[in-house]
């Protein structure tokens, strides 16, 4: 084969078509497959469907899940914060490559530092957990 032919020109590849099953998705977002059966219930990311019914996510559906991720796990944000911050962003009309940029856009305005980020995942991350035996005293 030549190297012509295992070269893929960016503008061949669609990112809104829907090619990638959930395990796939789930795998690359490090998150269970409920997970992404919730976001898809809560209507945050909904994939297509295929002919027998399976779903199927996009590029920029995958891109859209590393937003949601970033929204729950650094900024500590529940589903129906996600929920209001993409309607917020789409009623913009933001593209969704965007939506990082401008949420650190707004951060910055509100002053919310990159310390105070890193404050609120170290909280997030002791959320209930049994304090140890040294802080019982």
């Amino acid at each position: 084969m030549t190297k012509e032919l295992l070269t893929v020109r960016k503008e061949e590849i669609d990112p809104n078509k829907p090619v990638f099953p959930i395990s796939v998705v789930a795998d690359i977002l490090q998150v269970h497959q409920r997970t992404l059966r919730i976001y898809n219930e809560e209507e945050i990311l909904v994939p297509a469907r295929s002919p027998k019914n399976r779903r199927l996510y996009s590029i920029n559906d995958i891109e859209k899940g590393k937003f949601v991720q970033y929204l729950s796990r650094e900024l500590g944000i529940n589903i129906i914060g996600i929920k209001i911050i993409l309607e917020l962003l789409k009623e913009k009309r933001i593209d969704s490559r965007e939506y990082r940029f401008h949420l650190d856009l707004i951060a910055q305005k509100l002053n919310i530092t990159e310390e105070i980020q890193q404050q609120n995942r170290e909280k997030l991350s002791k959320r209930g957990r049994k304090p140890s035996k040294s802080q019982n005293i």
